[in-house]
């Protein structure tokens, strides 16, 4: 008896202590996920090496600006908005509310103030502004509760815009919106997998099992420190799909053991061995695709990649250990609520591959070769204010901001306070000539001229000078993430150059900019991290060179044809999905290749011929990758329908579309290969037709009896 074997036996013996320890698990596992922090804003995890990040560690450090929201004020007089300011300053989490009067007495006319400030603070709509900064970051809870109680303060004449009152609108958004996703992904999942199985209760069954492992993933996300709200939104959906393959080996694997056993007990005990063995290679392989995520120096990557490997992990172990307990106590349910299975096996589809194996290789290479040049070319988005519903408050404000202030994104500039005060009114006149520029606002620039420097308080000063360090401040007409915005951003960079080598840009606009350049090259290095490192795993599960290769030629194609299909369609895909979902669907489909191959190599060793192998195999495991598949799809798709996102949205669009685009590649054009490639393979695969000594066969779950 091998230590597998040992392992299973004891988890039989001991099924009802652990059932008893997996639920009280569940308890310290809820406690961390509602104390793990959530982090909304998308542009922090930029490396901080980058200048924007190191321009915005000068406002939270120097300045106390750990943000900045505007709030553009309708229908109040002078005295009512320096009321309003005064209560908006007083809240906790605010470092300042900056506005007109901080530099004119309530009773100065407006007229004759300097043009510049006129044009800062108020609009010729009547409408009026006041800029207000925090003391802690963006997605930090202080500020998400500082702008909400400014909301509530301000009232429904006031509208706050910019990047802290869209985080804060989308943190509510998510927050409605998570339990939907997961609730419609289960749903639907059981729909699709009570299709495929052969009892009405076995995906609830199924579904209870990994439930504890989603459970402690989100659990055991507190000792990663946070989370970003795209991990969050996506980690359940995506860990209840990709981990299912492993739930319904198990619960086949004990059907067929029963027919042959003295006792349930020994059933399951050689299920769990078996398991064990099968989904190690596909399980690696997934969690090699995950941790590939890990290489970006976008560290939401890492986020991402940690979480969905460390579920993967969690959903392995869950399978062989408690879903065991699950399964034998739920036992007679499952063989009383029997029903005729929906998704059978295919009598056509074996003899389709076989017959038409020439036209399905001339196919696969005359799309894959368009569709991989079309996948680098789509289109792609990063401005994030465009995922979120435009009925958003947040989103309604920053529209006004653009309407009646000019002001579509703002320029914070770091420069060193030793240069001489004509050379800071000289960046001013030279950033004010660029094309795009509405106000360029800076100390130098008015003290001495319009404004004397002994009516400037100290408050005011504090917030421009400080720490060694002079800021200004630019309002750009121009998008943040358009191409014109990034070429302005370069100009106003070459303008600082010239008089403080260390002066930087911060803001929406740079850290965006930022954002797509270190995207474009995290997306090439996790593709080729991602590719090896499942080309090693199945390389040395194979023992071979050749199947690796093959393998990842067929899910590759799967992948291109995913992600270059939105170029012909015009579709613009948020920035995150060209790294994100490349790595998902390879970890996915290499499940469906290598469960494919393995019969395939299982046929072979039996002495079938390779037109019979590739028959048998395509027919025995089409009914685990469509059952797999559509429970895929369906998680998704079910978030498409019901979320206001379009992040969320499109990423679940690709993940639904991926998933059958997947099935069909491993069904058709793995065959194919396999078929075409047999001598190249059995040459370059070590004993591919001869067990290894020792061996257990290995059969698939679809031609076992199901429940």
């Amino acid at each position: 008896m091998n230590r597998s074997e040992k392992m299973a036996r004891f988890i039989v013996k001991k099924r009802i202590p652990i059932l008893i320890l997996a639920v009280l698990l569940l308890i310290p596992s809820v406690l961390g996920y509602v104390s793990t922090f959530v982090n909304y804003d998308i542009l922090s995890y930029l490396p901080a090496d980058v200048e924007s990040m190191i321009g915005q560690k000068y406002l939270e450090d120097d300045f106390s600006m750990g943000s900045t929201t505007m709030l553009v004020v309708e229908g109040m007089n002078t005295h009512q908005v320096s009321q309003l300011k005064e209560k908006i300053a007083a809240i906790d989490g605010v470092k300042s509310a900056l506005w007109a009067d901080d530099i004119f007495d309530d009773g100065f006319p407006q007229e004759m103030m300097p043009k510049d400030v006129q044009q800062l603070f108020y609009s010729d709509k009547g409408s009026t502004m006041m800029v207000i900064s925090f003391e802690e970051s963006t997605a930090a809870n202080r500020t998400v509760k500082a702008i909400r109680q400014i909301k509530s303060t301000a009232g429904k004449q006031c509208f706050l815009g910019g990047m802290a009152a869209i985080v804060e609108d989308t943190q509510t958004l998510v927050g409605q919106e998570m339990p939907l996703y997961v609730l419609v992904a289960v749903v639907l999942s059981i729909v699709v997998l009570g299709l495929g199985l052969r009892s009405w209760l076995a995906p609830v069954v199924l579904m209870l099992g990994i439930a504890f492992p989603i459970v402690y993933n989100f659990g055991t996300n507190v000792f990663l420190g946070q989370i970003s709200y795209i991990t969050q939104a996506l980690a359940a959906v995506l860990q209840l799909a990709v981990t299912m393959d492993f739930s319904i080996f198990l619960l086949h694997r004990f059907s067929e053991e029963e027919a042959h056993c003295a006792s349930k007990e020994e059933a399951m005990a050689k299920a769990i061995t078996a398991t064990m063995s099968s989904i190690t290679g596909s399980s690696l392989t997934t969690i090699a695709g995950f941790l590939a995520l890990c290489t970006m120096r976008l560290t939401l990557g890492r986020d991402i990649g940690l979480v969905m490997a460390k579920g993967v992990l969690l959903g392995v172990i869950c399978t062989v250990v408690i879903l065991p307990s699950l399964i034998m106590a739920f036992d007679k349910p499952l063989q009383r609520w029997q029903h005729r299975a929906i998704i059978v096996e295919p009598k056509h589809l074996p003899s389709f591959v076989l017959k038409h194996y020439k036209g399905i290789l001339v196919a696969f290479v005359a799309l894959f070769i368009p569709f991989a040049v079309a996948q680098a070319k789509a289109p792609v988005y990063y401005a994030l204010d465009q995922t979120l519903p435009q009925d958003l408050t947040s989103i309604i404000g920053t529209n006004k901001l653009k309407d009646d202030f000019n002001m579509t994104s703002t320029h914070f500039l770091i420069l060193d306070d030793s240069l001489p005060a004509y050379q800071y009114q000289q960046i001013g006149d030279e950033i004010q000539a660029l094309d795009g520029i509405d106000l360029v606002l800076s100390y130098d620039k008015y003290v001495g001229g319009g404004i004397p420097a002994e009516v400037v308080p100290d408050s005011v000063k504090q917030i421009i000078q400080n720490g060694g360090k002079k800021m200004m401040m630019v309002n750009s007409t121009y998008r943040a993430a358009s191409d014109e915005e990034n070429a302005q951003i370069d100009q106003i960079n070459t303008i600082l150059k010239k008089y403080d080598k260390n002066a930087v840009v911060a803001g929406e606009g740079a850290l965006t900019k930022d954002l797509i350049e270190v995207a474009d090259v995290d997306f090439k290095s996790v593709n080729i991290t991602s590719v090896l490192a499942i080309l090693l795993i199945v390389g040395i599960c194979f023992k071979s060179f050749s199947l690796p290769v093959l393998l990842v030629l067929a899910i590759e194609f799967a992948i291109s044809l995913n992600m270059g299909l939105p170029y012909f369609t015009g579709t613009q895909l948020p920035f995150v999905a060209g790294i994100v979902i490349g790595t998902i669907q390879l970890g996915a489909t290499v499940d469906y290749a290598i469960l494919m191959t393995t019969r395939f190599r299982e046929e072979r060793r039996a002495g079938r011929t390779v037109h019979d192998s590739v028959y048998t195999a395509v027919q025995k495991c089409a009914p685990s990758i469509i059952t797999s598949g559509l429970t895929f799809f369906a998680a998704n798709i079910g978030v498409v329908c019901i979320s206001r996102m379009d992040l969320i949205k499109s990423l679940c669009t690709l993940l639904a579309r991926g998933a059958v685009i997947s099935m069909f590649s491993i069904l058709l054009v793995l065959p194919a290969i396999l078929l075409v490639c047999d001598k190249l393979i059995c040459k370059t695969t070590k004993g591919f037709l001869r067990p290894a000594a020792g061996s257990v066969p290995r059969p698939h779950p679809v031609n076992e009896p199901q429940h």
